[in-house]
């Protein structure tokens, strides 16, 4: 059987050996370029040592890595698939960390300049906001690849609290009623304890079980909350 791209992408992530190549200047954390070598071919991935995390108030110290894990295995989970290939490596240059497959894409096409007809296509993209707990989806963070106009969705590292936290850009269809097809997958979360034990607390993972469940009983996407700020700063 012939092996897909997504598994010779996760396999190279896997088990390839990376060096880095440059360092992300925007952002908190410290988050670098690097080339991962396997089979004598060359992946480019992204690669944020747990290291380079800054301390939040609100966030177990050095956690960030695997919950950007846990929202790639999530968006597989519910067959999104548009969360980059990201796995967790013990052995990076500065140590632990998670490495996300690099996806090109026009960094000056975002959410606030898209096309009505790809503002359309977000509405998995609220809705996994919602079940991770997103705290700060920016404009910046959705994009389409260059080549394919494939939708994607980056930095999932201050995601999958507890406490009610989402902040996001992505209220365009608050209040709509959910597609079925985006509703089905939420109908069977016992595994999901198994799926995020090496990534996510107990009472995280429990947490992430009722957001879906009351999403799947409502079946609507919720409004902004009026009592909170419900926008990231900054918002791109």
């Amino acid at each position: 059987m012939k092996t897909s791209p997504t598994e010779i992408i996760k396999n190279a992530l896997q088990y390839g050996q990376y060096d880095l190549k440059g360092q992300f200047m925007l952002g908190s954390n410290y988050t670098f370029l690097v080339d991962v070598h396997h089979e004598n071919e060359i992946y480019q991935a992204v690669y944020k040592p747990c290291k380079g995390e800054q301390p939040l108030w609100d966030f177990p110290d050095n956690t960030l890595a695997q919950r950007e894990v846990a929202a790639y295995l999530l968006s597989e989970q519910l067959g999104f698939n548009f969360v980059p290939v990201t796995i967790l490596r013990e052995d990076g240059p500065h140590g632990r960390g998670s490495l996300q497959q690099y996806i090109s894409y026009d960094v000056e096409y975002h959410y606030f300049n898209f096309t009505n007809e790809d503002k359309n296509l977000l509405k998995p993209v609220m809705l996994f906001d919602v079940l991770i707990n997103n705290a700060d989806r920016k404009g910046s963070h959705v994009f389409f690849e260059s080549d394919t106009h494939k939708l994607y969705a980056i930095d999932h590292g201050v995601c999958f609290h507890e406490e009610n936290k989402l902040r996001t850009v992505i209220w365009d269809f608050a209040g709509q009623a959910i597609p079925d097809e985006l509703l089905t997958p939420l109908s069977q979360t016992d595994s999901w304890p198994r799926l995020f034990e090496s990534c996510l607390s107990p009472n995280e993972v429990s947490a992430l079980q009722n957001r879906a469940e009351r999403v799947f009983t409502s079946k609507v996407f919720p409004r902004a909350p009026r009592d909170r700020r419900a926008f990231p700063y900054p918002p791109i």
